[in-house]
């Protein structure tokens, strides 16, 4: 009689983190999920090719942020469409939970960690064809997904530490800190004037790339 298979996927996603969590990623075996999941090892191939994929299986996110991306007004920005993509994009996350057990899971092993940074990678090349369509020349594209993927990953683990907060406004603070960094206010300058001791502040020139040399 064949085992009762409901719900088998999630039930195979919660063994495997359990043991996972327990034991180690290395030291579990397929047949050890299958087991714990209450399932023929064999039942395990039809979900997953390998125990890896049970961390990183499903295309949802990439397909959710292109179809956001060309969905998006053409009189939007190309890092505020990615931005605004992003930001709306918990509402098909896994439950927070998950997220947290997955992400220890994957920080605790170098492999594991890299496998995470390949499925980033084929997100951006998912969204660069997007990005094209909307007259975005292709290395500068890349390079904005790049930052806004950056932007996400600073993002992410405050969200996950403070579900009061919705992901969109966390994007908006990490977006802000890469601005300060990458263009701060310039600190004003302090000179004695010549008459009675007074001060005057002067901000210092910034280079124009406009300006004829």
């Amino acid at each position: 009689m064949p085992r009762w298979e409901a719900d088998a996927q999630g039930r195979l996603e919660r063994a495997a983190l359990d043991l996972f969590e327990t034991q180690g990623f290395e030291r579990t075996s397929v047949a050890q999920i299958a087991g714990a999941a209450g399932l023929k090892e064999r039942s395990f191939y039809r979900y997953f090719p390998d125990k890896r994929e049970v961390l990183f299986a499903g295309n949802e996110l990439e397909t959710y942020l292109v179809a956001q991306v060309e969905a998006a007004d053409h009189g939007l920005a190309p890092i505020e469409a990615l931005l605004t993509a992003l930001g709306t994009a918990e509402e098909i996350f896994r439950p927070r939970e998950f997220l947290l057990r997955r992400g220890r899971v994957i920080a605790a092993n170098p492999a594991l960690a890299e496998r995470d940074l390949i499925k980033l990678s084929a997100i951006a090349d998912a969204l660069t064809p997007a990005l094209k369509r909307r007259g975005v020349e292709p290395g500068k594209a890349r390079f904005f997904i790049d930052v806004v993927l950056a932007i996400h990953r600073r993002a992410m683990p405050r969200w996950l530490a403070e579900p009061d907060t919705t992901l969109a406004q966390l994007m908006a603070q990490a977006a802000a800190e890469l601005r300060d960094v990458v263009a701060p206010p310039a600190p004003a300058v302090h000179r004695v004037g010549r008459t009675h001791g007074s001060q005057e502040s002067v901000k210092p020139a910034v280079l124009d790339d406009s300006a004829d040399h």
